[in-house]
């Protein structure tokens, strides 16, 4: 990377941790508000669908004007937003504004991917756009980190109102944003020839719409054995297996180590050999890898089940922004990121919910069955998209990618 890249990926990572970093400031302040509000856990349980629907209308929001205004501007925009709305959440005096907040909240951590992402894929080469993408997504991760430990301080001494004021630090990093950052050329050429992006575009073609609706399928996935893995399954190998990981700190932490790796791992596999080949090597290796947690009988074959897991089921994340952003022209890629990233939060969000029928009717092995069945579903999709495979058959060809690099 040159001194350029390098802010980019910094600046990029930075956003997209931080959003995560609000995001998952619910988990660890639920039980706390179901306590202050005297709710129900199914009132509880819509705030976090809320977020996601609020995700869902900033994706598709900021990614036209990404695409309409720049990068750059609309990444800072989406940063002040959700960072003014996590602040706004010390003072909710009832569970219907933290609804409120939390939909905004969303609409911004919604609009930031695709603008991170079209910055990043017009700011690297297309060899080095694998492991770029993959590094800016281990800021998830860290995000996650910083958010656990921030509440096992914070909520114990001051209260979990406290905990989002800490959510409005992130307007900091703006400044330096807008201080460091530019308009990518190829959005600035873009805008000179009057390009302009409509969410129908991407759906213009039989092809094109396939693309679209097979790699939000693929989201989906993703983000539903993502959910899956971090909310139920440690309490799954708690109760279901007799076994103890105090607090779930240990699993927690073994899992995002796991997916760490696998996300930096990943981004190099795909610029070296391809991204259907990559994603099938994953895909198969996570639909095999999850029958791993039905055998740990201890907590050290449990924690190391977790490393293993994580790191193959939540490798190919980072990966989904360098495909999207090579499949679709730069007048309607951060749309194209936002849409397919946002739907499937969106829809994968609810695994959780079924997850949670199956462990009340069947079994440990139910639950599995489903996870690995949902990866198969991915790969059999990743097989059908067209684009996908010019994009192998272009990998293959070292020619031809230097060429259009």
């Amino acid at each position: 990377m040159n001194k350029y890249q390098s802010k980019v990926l910094l600046s990029t990572s930075a956003g997209i941790a931080l959003e995560n970093m609000d995001i998952m400031f619910l988990s660890f302040s639920l039980s706390s508000m179901i306590a202050t509000f005297g709710i129900s856990s199914t009132a509880a349980g819509w705030i976090a669908t809320i977020t996601n629907l609020g995700m869902l209308v900033g994706g598709i929001f900021f990614g036209l004007m990404a695409d309409k205004y720049g990068r750059v501007k609309v990444f800072s925009y989406t940063v002040i937003l959700f960072s003014i709305a996590s602040l706004l959440m010390f003072f909710a005096s009832n569970i219907y504004l933290v609804y409120l907040f939390r939909f905004i909240a969303g609409i911004g951590a919604g609009g930031e991917y695709g603008a991170c992402m079209s910055l990043i894929s017009e700011s690297f080469s297309k060899k080095q756009l694998g492991r770029a993408a993959s590094t800016a997504g281990i800021g998830a991760q860290v995000g996650a980190a910083l958010a656990a430990i921030l509440a096992s301080i914070i909520i114990p001494l001051f209260g979990w109102r406290m905990l989002y004021v800490v959510g409005v630090l992130p307007v900091l990093m703006v400044l330096f944003i807008r201080r460091d950052l530019r308009e990518p050329a190829a959005f600035a050429k873009a805008q000179e020839q009057g390009r302009s992006a409509k969410l129908r575009d991407l759906f213009a073609t039989k092809s094109f719409a396939w693309q679209t609706i097979g790699l939000s399928l693929m989201v989906t996935v993703q983000i539903a054995g993502y959910f899956g893995l971090m909310n139920w399954l440690p309490s799954i190998m708690q109760t279901q297996l007799g076994l103890s990981v105090s607090g779930s700190s240990l699993w927690m932490v073994c899992t995002i180590l796991g997916m760490s790796l696998g996300m930096f791992t990943f981004g190099t596999v795909m610029d070296k050999i391809g991204p259907r080949k990559a994603f099938a090597i994953f895909l198969i290796c996570s639909a095999l890898s999850v029958y791993l947690l039905v055998m740990a009988h201890s907590q050290l074959t449990l924690v190391a089940a977790a490393v293993i897991v994580g790191y193959f089921i939540n490798g190919m994340y980072g990966g989904y922004g360098a495909v999207i952003s090579s499949l679709y022209p730069t007048e309607i890629r951060a749309t194209a990121n936002n849409f397919i990233m946002n739907l499937g939060r969106a829809v994968g969000g609810f695994s959780a919910i079924i997850i949670g029928f199956l462990m009340d009717r069947y079994n440990l092995t139910a639950v599995i069955l489903f996870l690995s069945g949902i990866y198969v579903i991915s790969l059999l999709v990743l097989l059908t998209i067209p684009g996908i495979k010019t994009l192998q058959a272009v990998a293959d060809s070292p020619v031809e990618l230097e060429e259009l690099s």
